[in-house]
């Protein structure tokens, strides 16, 4: 039975766990080969072996700094030699801590800043210089990027995390412009509050800053959402899916909310 994604290659950034994990898996679970990085080797090995497994598809695994524009170009350039070419270039690595404005250090916001905007950058470009030069035919690649509810709504305690994030949603439909004429689409994805192992960690940091448990906090997220629950990775994956299949052909330079319902602009 033919697959919608089969012989497509699939190549994810931070795919070792959460979103990225869920996104490479979904992919392949649809035919694609998945090049699955992370900064992470070990992690992307899981993933890739996992994926392998389960659904019969080639699983590449390398690691990757999305920070260090080298690593990238080279690992993109590996990619590329392995797999022919790059048909969806899905750009989800990412970082937060949390903190006031007022105690925040420059090394805080560079590390978001660095990993969650220049990364999208870094590897986009390094993937643009070798996709303008393919011959794709009528199949035009497609580039779906990570960004965040926070990419729209300024949050308290997040301010560097949401300039990153805000910075991808303004890269995307910048790119999205500029690409239009050789028929690639770029997007943006912004979940809200997703069940992994970054909410975890957020779900302290923001209890200790506020001064109230973990519990109280997620209660307060919960309460947010109209739709009564916390999003889960494969919900987030659903919608990259969907941005790399034919259906998305005429849908460019937006930034999709995944949120429940809590985000409605």
């Amino acid at each position: 039975m033919h697959k919608r994604f089969e012989f497509k290659k699939a190549f994810v950034t931070g795919a070792g766990t959460g979103i990225g994990k869920a996104i490479a898996t979904r992919l392949a679970s649809e035919g694609a080969q998945v090049i699955v990085t992370d900064i992470n080797l070990l992690w992307a090995k899981s993933t890739a072996e996992e994926i392998t497994k389960k659904y019969s598809v080639e699983a590449l695994a390398f690691k990757l700094d999305v920070t260090n524009s080298a690593e990238v170009d080279e690992v993109i350039q590996k990619a590329w030699r392995d797999c022919g070419r790059i048909d969806f270039l899905i750009n989800n690595a990412g970082v937060s801590t949390m903190n006031r404005v007022v105690d925040l250090s420059e090394q805080e916001w560079d590390y978001n800043m660095n990993v969650n905007a220049k990364g999208v950058f870094l590897v986009t470009r390094a993937a643009l210089r070798m996709m303008l030069n393919h011959d794709y035919g009528s199949e035009k690649p497609k580039i779906v990027n990570t960004a965040s509810m926070a990419g729209k709504y300024g949050t308290p305690f997040l301010a560097h995390y949401c300039a990153s994030k805000f910075a991808v949603v303004g890269f995307t439909q910048a790119l999205a412009l500029e690409l239009a004429p050789y028929g690639i689409t770029v997007n943006a994805v912004c979940p809200g509050y997703v069940q992994t192992s970054m909410q975890e960690r957020e779900l302290n940091w923001e209890a200790k800053l506020r001064n109230m448990t973990p519990e109280q906090v997620k209660a307060e997220y919960l309460a947010h959402v109209p739709l009564g629950r916390l999003e889960t990775p494969e919900d987030v994956a659903n919608v990259f899916a969907f941005l790399c299949s034919h259906d998305a052909d005429y849908i460019t330079g937006q930034a999709i909310n995944v949120s429940g319902g809590q985000a409605l602009i």
